[in-house]
């Protein structure tokens, strides 16, 4: 069997920073329901982790008053249904996918791209991405394509293992993984305190991946999965009339933490968490990393890059941890080892062991 590299990644998110307007139409909005909730919010914002997150939607220059957005998508009282949010999904989701695809700098290697695997949770339509990037992006109208949808923010971990399959079985593949996530077009009309913590994670943004046998990049070792029992209430996203409703429990943290730790050594192959150099951990939010550092008992530097990429970004759903990757590799450290991790649905940790190379 050939060895798989993750040759290299490429990210990229819209151009507008609507972070600071969020806070200010959620403030205002809980405000009117319980000027007590608008403080804690406050308190909690002032405690995420996130400075920056990016949207489609262009934010208002008085997000406090009717209209979040610039466009008056989301004006208040009037909320849009399903088919409002994925029309502009339509809209946006291919012009963010092939930035992203444009940046990994494929030049005549387009022309070898033999897969296509799309990772998306927060739209859908058909035909869909795949097609609008072998328009877009000049790719092989041959190419394989596969879409791994609604599998939330663990998705990028299962395409990237997939690609591994791939390329395993054919040697001469060369799959393209993009992870594109619009999480902003499912804000909801809500005065509660709980669901507006959870739309303060989240952003949009893409990353595009290229894996195939040439021995350049990082090594994709294992792949392992672990469930927790009795969690699958925890993380739901299901369609609804009015969006996708999502629910995002506070436990979420304390349960990932008891679940590493009962399954670390499966995750690790047997070794210490000692032996791994470069963690490559999904943020899905300040609390889980601070799970994932003291369920392994990491240094307090041990996750600056997934702190980072939540700092400047937030929360994008499968394209998260891609962006923590890229930064990793950025950083040109050779002859490390490595673990990647993410978290969604079930609730299940997703896992992949990887090397740098010598």
């Amino acid at each position: 069997m050939p060895a798989v590299y993750l040759n290299r990644v490429a990210t990229a998110v819209p151009p507008y920073d609507v972070h600071d307007a969020f806070r200010r139409f959620a403030q205002s909005t809980l405000h009117l329901a319980n000027p007590g909730h608008a403080r804690l919010f406050e308190r909690m914002a002032d405690r995420s982790g996130i400075e920056h997150r990016f949207s489609c939607l262009t934010p208002s220059n008085r997000p406090d008053g009717d209209h979040f957005d610039a466009g008056g998508f989301y004006a208040r009282r009037n909320f849009p249904d399903m088919a409002m949010r994925m029309r502009q999904y339509e809209r946006h989701a291919p012009e963010l996918a092939q930035a992203a695809v444009d940046r990994l700098h494929l030049g005549a290697d387009r022309g070898r791209v033999t897969h296509l695997i799309v990772t998306s949770c927060t739209g859908f339509s058909a035909p869909g991405i795949d097609l609008d990037l072998i328009a877009r992006c000049g790719l092989p109208t041959t190419v394989e394509r596969t879409l791994i949808g609604f599998m939330g923010c663990y998705a990028a971990i299962n395409a990237l293992k997939l690609a591994y399959h791939i390329v395993r079985s054919e040697p001469s593949a060369r799959v393209l993984v993009v992870n594109l996530e619009l999480c902003t077009l499912h804000l909801k009309e809500t005065a509660s305190l709980e669901q507006m913590l959870s739309f303060l994670l989240f952003a949009d943004g893409c990353a595009a991946s290229l894996v195939s046998a040439e021995p350049a990049g990082i090594a994709l070792d294992s792949f392992r999965a672990v469930l927790v029992p009795d969690t699958r209430d925890l993380i739901t996203w299901n369609i609804r009339d009015a969006g996708f409703d999502m629910v995002l429990s506070g436990r979420v943290p304390a349960v990932i933490q008891d679940g590493l730790r009962q399954g670390g050594e499966r995750i690790l192959g047997g070794a210490p968490a000692a032996s791994i150099d470069l963690w490559a951990i999904h943020p899905g939010g300040r609390t889980v990393l601070d799970a994932v550092e003291r369920a392994f008992a990491l240094a307090p530097t041990a996750l600056a890059a997934s702190r980072d990429v939540l700092r400047r970004y937030g929360n994008m759903s499968s394209a998260t941890v891609m962006f923590v990757i890229e930064q990793l590799m950025r950083a040109g450290t050779r002859g490390r080892s490595g673990c990647a991790m993410s978290f969604g649905p079930g609730l299940v940790a997703e896992t992949m062991l990887f090397r740098t190379g010598a």
